[in-house]
Formats: structure tokens, C-alpha cells, sequence
């Protein structure tokens, strides 16, 4: 039996559509709607062909399909969210799901959600369809639609259950590649004709390396915060609309799944300033969130790997969102990530655990944000405990990574510490790698302000508000830095994408990384450095 979330699309048998529609994603051919049906199984309902519809509504007035991206569900191998959104209310927002031969067998119901922008008063109305009861690794193709609106078509594959093989990827720190406002000239120079400049901190690399990324073609990706700087724009409703037009043409085919950077704090824009980054994603909620947390952490499961996202203003004591939030959670997150923590090390079939998070426990770049102490006091220990392998972050805008450490020197900073000096092959039960993935697109590089050799600059406290800003400025120390084991100095811009190859039991799994430089508007990859990750297999 069919339920209300999952009506059939009677509404194209009622009206002027063509006959068929031919389903095309990222440029390449999937399928062509309207072919014959194979006979239904038993115990199943006959599919019914979906047409793709002439449009029938004026398309200045008719708010289309913006923005479409996915998310994985609570459980990634039957749970998929596709989500887009509008500036003006629309009616039977819903998604038509289907396989690569191109029937579309079931429709599955948008909820709406929506946010006013306190800066501009601006309201966005985002749809987020749940689709449940999905294949394990299976192949799917969607439309997603609302009266009036031209259909916008995507694909995607739902993760594995148990160990199989994959590659996801990562970055942060992208901003937009679009121009936001007019430029403003120094005291005492006119400008006739003022250029457009960009706002917030993006460049023409922000779209560079999400067409890197599709040259992978990741199964997900993870962003590790700072997605598009609209806490600094002039228009933030207009940042975020460009941030999705940019990186729709990925999202719209894997999920993108991310962290809270501090730049997704936006003043007015909820009690604590995430509201927006709340409204365009549907991310698994957790136990112990409340309606001002919903969304800030939540972790999911593909193959033998629990990924876990963290929202590191909780804890940290830089100042560096639009409203000081450190303590929002009242150690709700921590506690939720010890029993997360706790309870994935006990299950055979996870062997590995990949941390997603924005600020950094480590950096060796000088003028910068350095590294926060708050991280090492409050998510470092716990990361020993339990054995955490990879933390992948951005806020630094660069790369490198650690050797894996594990435990702290008796210092005010707490130094980590390493526990191997390999680079080629690292060995994650014996210490945690900490990748620092900052090149997303950012104009502002922090790959030409490296020490020289490896030094850290690290946040131990923030002084009095500034009374003309209200700023908090941090305390730094600076500290050796032992654990450095690979900088990218040369080339600010580029991603990483980790191969996971389960093994055999009794053996070895392992996780191929490469990082890839970003070299120009059509994706282009140079690779930087390949390395490998291994442990025991668990099971």
C-alpha cells in the first residue's frame, strides 16, 4: 500500500506534458523517462512512467527549483534528503524518484521550512523530501518539482551496508566565486563607475574545485565549514543562493555533508546565529539537541565507517562568528560524543572513525587563526580514549597534515604528541591524523605565512570585548610543533579523496589519500601527495 508521503504522480497523466523526458545530470545521459515497464513483482504496485512537463507558469514569477542539493538520512543506506529552496512559497513541492532506466516509481512529499533573514528581512523557503526504504549501494535517479516549476532531474547512490570499497572527499573554506557589491574606494578617490567585488572572502577558485571534485565523482563529500562567508556579505541570502548555484551541479548528485564553521554564525539569525545553515540542511538530529541545536552534530555510517560531524564554536575560545557562542550547548555535544564515540568502538562492523570539524587542533601557518586550545581541552582526550583515526578540518586556509598523535604534553598548550614519523604509510590505531583541508576557494590563502621550520600558534584565551567592536581578541602561545609531517606551500587551492578498501578479515583495511592541487576553471588536478592509512581490520 501506497501512503500519503508517497503518492503516485497522477498529476502528469492530467496534463499537456510531452511524451517523454530524457534525464540528463552533470552533462552526462541517464535515462529516458517513458519506456516500456517491466511487470511489477508481486506484492508491488505497477510503476507509472513520469513525463516531464511543458512549462506552464511564467518564469519570472514562478519560483524555480533553487539550489538542489542531497544529504544522506539517519541511516545512509536507505536514507537520502533531497533539499532546494525559494524565495517565495510554492505548492506541491515534491520529489519523483526513479532508477536509471529512467521509471519513476514513486513521489515522495517535500516538507517546507523557511527562515527571515534578520539583516535584510528577506524570507527563504527551503523543501526537504525524505526519501526512505532505498536500496543499500543502490542506483537512483530523482526529479525534483513544485507547481509551476520546470523539473530539475539528479542522480545518486545510496551508501553500502557493511564493508565495501569507496571514495569520499573533503574540503572547507570555499565561499562563492560571484561578485556581491559594489566596490568602495579609499577617502578622497572617486570612481565613476565602481566595480562589483566579491564580499566574502571567496574567488574564482570557490567554482575551480568544485569541478575538481566531480572529476572524482566521491560517493559523498565532506565539508569541513566555512561554506560561503554570508555572515560577512553585504546580502546574505544572496551568498548563500550563489553558494548553492556554484555547487549544485555536485551536490545535487552525492550528498554533501557538513560542519558548522564560525562563519556560519550570522547575527540575528537564530538565538545562537546558525539559523540559516539549520534551514538549508536536514541533517540527522540527535539525542540531547534542542530546537536551537538541531542539526550542529550528528554523525552516519557508510561501509565499515562512522563519519562524525562537530560544531567546534562550542568549545572554542577564538571569537570568530558575528556572536561570541562558546558554552552554547552546556556540554550536551561532548557528552553525545563521548556515548558516539563509546558505543562505535564497540561495534565489530565499524573500523574506522572519520571526524569532520571546522577550527584545528593543529597549524603551522604564522597570521593566521591558529590552532585552539579549547579543542585540545575538550575533543582531543576523547579522541585518544576511543581511538579516533581521521579529523579532517578547514579554517585554516591551506594543507597539511600530522603524523598521528595521541596524548599531550603536561604544557599550558598541550602539545600533542606523535607517535610515528612515517609519511607514506600511518598506522591510525596507534594516533589520530589531523588533515588540514582549507583550500576550497577562499581569496585569503594561508599557504604563503607557514613557519619555517614548523611552529604553532595556538589560542589559549580571549581578552575583553573591543568597545568598538565587541571583538574578543585572542591570547596566543606559540609552541614547537612536533607532529608537522606535510605542508603545501606552493598552491592554496585543492581537496582531499580517501579511498576505502575494507580487506579481509583477520587482516589489514586501508584508506588511500590523495590531496590534489586545483588548478583552473575546468577542475584540472595535479596531485600533491598520496599516502595510506591502515589499522586492523575489526571484523
Amino acid at each position: 500500500m501506497i501512503d500519503d508521503e508517497e503518492l503516485f504522480e497522477s498529476h502528469f497523466s492530467r496534463r499537456g506534458f510531452l511524451a517523454s523526458a530524457t534525464v540528463v545530470t552533470g552533462g552526462s545521459l541517464l535515462a529516458t523517462a517513458g519506456s516500456a515497464q517491466a511487470a511489477p513483482a508481486a506484492g508491488s504496485v505497477q510503476a507509472t512512467p513520469v513525463r516531464q512537463p511543458s512549462p506552464v507558469a511564467d518564469p519570472v514569477t514562478t519560483p524555480q527549483v533553487g539550489g538542489l542539493h542531497l544529504q544522506f538520512g539517519a541511516d545512509a543506506a536507505t536514507e537520502v534528503v533531497v533539499s532546494w529552496h525559494t524565495r517565495q512559497p510554492v505548492r506541491r513541492a515534491r520529489v519523483l524518484l526513479g532508477t536509471p532506466d529512467g521509471e519513476f516509481e514513486r513521489t515522495v512529499t517535500a516538507t517546507g521550512t523557511s527562515y527571515t533573514d534578520a539583516k535584510s528581512g528577506q524570507v527563504v523557503y527551503v523543501q526537504h523530501a525524505r526519501i526512505s526504504r532505498l536500496r543499500p549501494a543502490g542506483e537512483y535517479v530523482y526529479a525534483a518539482v513544485h507547481d509551476g516549476a520546470e523539473t530539475v532531474f539528479g542522480n545518486f547512490r545510496t551508501a553500502p551496508k557493511g564493508r565495501a570499497a569507496f571514495t569520499f572527499s573533503s574540503f572547507g573554506d570555499q565561499g562563492t566565486p560571484t561578485l556581491g557589491k559594489r566596490y568602495v574606494p579609499p577617502a578622497g578617490v572617486t570612481i565613476p563607475n565602481p566595480p562589483y567585488v566579491n564580499d566574502n572572502l571567496g574567488s574564482p577558485a570557490a567554482g575551480d574545485v568544485t569541478a575538481g571534485v566531480e572529476r572524482v565523482r566521491p560517493l559523498f563529500h565532506l565539508f569541513n565549514g566555512d561554506l560561503c562567508y554570508a555572515n560577512l556579505a553585504q546580502d546574505r541570502v544572496r551568498t548563500w543562493n550563489d553558494f548553492w548555484e556554484n555547487n549544485s551541479r555536485s551536490a545535487r548528485n552525492r550528498p554533501w555533508m557538513p560542519s558548522a564553521g564560525n562563519h556560519e554564525n550570522e547575527l540575528g539569525n537564530g538565538p545562537i546565529g546558525y539559523e540559516a545553515y539549520q534551514t538549508y540542511f536536514a541533517l540527522p538530529r540527535q539525542d540531547g539537541q534542542t530546537e536551537v541545536t538541531r542539526g550542529l552534530w550528528y554523525a552516519f555510517t557508510v561501509g565499515s565507517v562512522r563519519v562524525i560531524s562537530l560544531a567546534n564554536d562550542d568549545v572554542c575560545y577564538q571569537d570568530g562568528g558575528n556572536s561570541y557562542v562558546r558554552g552554547y550547548s552546556g556540554g550536551a555535544q561532548k557528552a553525545w560524543l563521548e556515548q558516539e564515540l563509546k558505543a562505535t568502538r564497540a561495534d565489530r562492523d565499524i573500523d574506522w572513525i572519520v571526524v569532520c570539524m571546522h577550527q584545528v587542533v593543529v597549524s603551522s601557518a604564522d597570521q593566521a587563526n591558529g590552532a585552539d586550545l579549547g579543542i585540545r581541552q575538550e575533543w582531543v582526550p576523547l579522541f585518544d580514549e576511543y581511538g579516533v583515526d581521521l579529523v579532517v578540518c578547514g579554517h585554516e586556509h591551506h594543507y597539511e597534515r600530522s603524523h598521528p598523535i595521541r596524548g599531550q604534553q603536561p604544557n599550558p598548550t598541550l602539545t600533542p604528541i606523535p607517535t610515528a614519523t612515517r609519511t607514506d604509510l600511518v598506522d591510525t590505531s596507534k594516533g589520530t591524523v589531523h588533515m588540514v583541508i582549507g583550500g576550497g576557494g577562499t581569496s585569503v590563502g594561508s599557504n604563503g605565512v607557514l613557519f619555517n621550520p614548523p611552529k604553532c600558534r595556538v589560542i589559549t584565551s580571549v581578552g575583553a570585548p573591543d568597545p568598538t567592536t565587541g571583538k574578543r581578541p585572542p591570547v596566543y602561545v606559540t609552541e614547537p610543533a612536533p607532529w608537522s609531517a606535510t605542508r603545501n606551500a606552493a598552491h592554496p587551492y585543492g581537496f582531499a579523496a580517501f579511498t576505502v578498501d575494507p580487506g579481509h578479515p583477520g587482516g589489514t583495511t586501508t584508506m588511500q589519500v590523495r590531496y590534489y592541487d586545483v588548478l583552473g576553471p575546468g577542475g584540472d588536478l595535479r596531485e600533491f601527495e598520496s599516502f595510506t592509512l591502515q589499522r586492523p581490520r575489526r571484523g
